[in-house]
């Protein structure tokens, strides 16, 4: 469990800092916008499996009938 959540911030991190980085020529270059909506979109599905209300609930039915 420590580790996903090392992960899931390593992943974090970098996607809000830059993507390269230049210091003599002072140019920085960010991570285009599609793999920032699949780095967010990896994070909200691990979030969301981990979570107790998965969307799939199962229960035992019982009818009533005779």
């Amino acid at each position: 469990m420590p580790e996903d959540k090392q992960v899931e911030d390593a992943i974090r991190e970098n996607a809000v800092g830059p993507k390269s980085a230049e210091v003599d020529g002072q140019k920085v270059e960010q991570h285009s916008l599609p793999d920032l909506i699949a780095a967010d979109e990896y994070l909200a599905s691990k979030k969301a499996i981990k979570s107790r209300a998965s969307g799939l609930k199962i229960t035992k039915l019982c009818h009533s009938g005779a």
